[in-house]
């Protein structure tokens, strides 16, 4: 895990924000539903009975990125934070590759306790 910041680090704060609000499908549309659809991301949350927040900007903890070694992306964990807990032990996982454009695609692979 580094502190370094990552040049698709804008989009996954904005899923991580979208998911914090509920906003299941907005997440799923993001990610073109590979993998996770809106109701698993939601049942994966209840789950674990606990309300998502987004950190605060100072206490967010910085990604663990792990590239993939073809070159074609990323593997990312991001840490969750909930109401009752703060930083909590429920972890996005996510599969993060370039566009054409310069941009990135983000791909909600899972929602788990790590």
């Amino acid at each position: 895990m580094g502190t370094e910041s990552w040049p698709f680090e804008t989009a996954i704060r904005g899923v991580v924000e979208l998911l914090a609000r509920g906003e299941y499908p907005a997440v799923e549309r993001l990610s073109a539903g590979i993998r996770l659809t809106a109701q698993e991301m939601a049942a994966a949350i209840n789950e674990y009975g606990r309300h998502l927040i987004v950190p605060p900007s100072a206490a967010a903890a910085p990604l663990d990125v792990i590239p993939h070694a073809d070159g074609g992306g990323w593997s990312v964990y991001v840490p969750l934070w909930t109401l009752e807990e703060g930083h909590s032990d429920l972890t996005l996982q996510l599969t993060v590759r370039p566009e054409p454009d310069g941009g990135h695609r983000v791909e909600v692979d899972d929602l788990h306790v790590l």
